[in-house]
């Protein structure tokens, strides 16, 4: 039986989704790592993300919960309350530090698009699992939930920080494909005034051809003309030369 049924059968609810997003976010991961396509790693980067956001959600509810319950609970279920949320945030900030990886890994692969953008990114992007070490004995329940709250805090602006360098990678690519696609468009239309420029010599040459053979051919009708003109002329002087 699921122990947190026994304090609050929504506090089973919440822990119940909260344990389903983990499982999500550990098979999307796995799946991940078998993606080679950059644009692909980015939206189920994208899509992790919003997975991560959605479970902080959900750890803060649970957190708010066991919040109200605290009075009527005894020492231990508190306790356990608080260790739990506690568990939960580190397996969380676990999987932030894994998106900031392939984050990592997606920018290295576009050369130069992000120089110098990326500082101060690194360390507060990661939320130690050390970060936990606070939980001793002597911190009352406020202070774990006061540091509880302020790690949730921190691993939204990670996740925050991670979905940004997620976006601004896709709308690269996306700038990047309207580029090439526009230089293809140029290269077509280059292209097709080249074959116009190439029929309109074609015509022209034939338009000459054309001509000259004109041109010959006057130039055989005059001869044939003067021939005649001649033969009337010789046969006028002839009969002339009779008389």
């Amino acid at each position: 039986m699921d122990p947190f049924s026994a304090v609050s059968e929504e506090l089973a609810e919440i822990h119940g989704e909260i344990s389903d997003i983990f499982r999500a976010l550990s098979n999307g991961f796995q799946k991940l790592e078998k993606v080679k396509d950059s644009n692909r790693q980015s939206r189920q980067l994208e899509e992790l993300t919003e997975k991560m956001r959605e479970c902080k959600r959900l750890i803060k509810e649970f957190d708010r919960k066991a919040k109200d319950l605290e009075s009527r609970n005894d020492q231990d279920t508190n306790k356990m309350l608080n260790e739990k949320k506690q568990s939960m945030i580190k397996e969380l900030n676990s999987y932030v530090a894994l998106k900031k990886q392939y984050a990592s890994n997606l920018e290295n692969k576009r050369i130069d698009l992000f120089d110098g953008g990326m500082e101060g990114y690194g360390e507060d992007n990661v939320l130690l699992a050390s970060s936990c070490g606070f939980m001793s004995a002597a911190m009352t329940n406020q202070q774990l939930v006061d540091s509880g709250n302020r790690m949730m805090d921190e691993t939204d602006q990670a996740i925050e920080r991670s979905k940004k360098t997620v976006q601004d990678t896709v709308n690269v690519g996306t700038e990047t494909a309207a580029a090439l696609k526009a230089q293809t468009e140029q290269m077509s239309r280059v292209v097709n005034e080249l074959d116009s420029i190439h029929f309109s010599i074609k015509k022209a040459s034939q338009l000459v051809k054309e001509l000259g053979r004109q041109v010959a051919t006057d130039k055989c009708i005059m001869a044939l003309l003067f021939l005649i003109v001649v033969g009337v002329i010789a046969i006028i002087i002839v009969k002339l030369d009779i008389v």
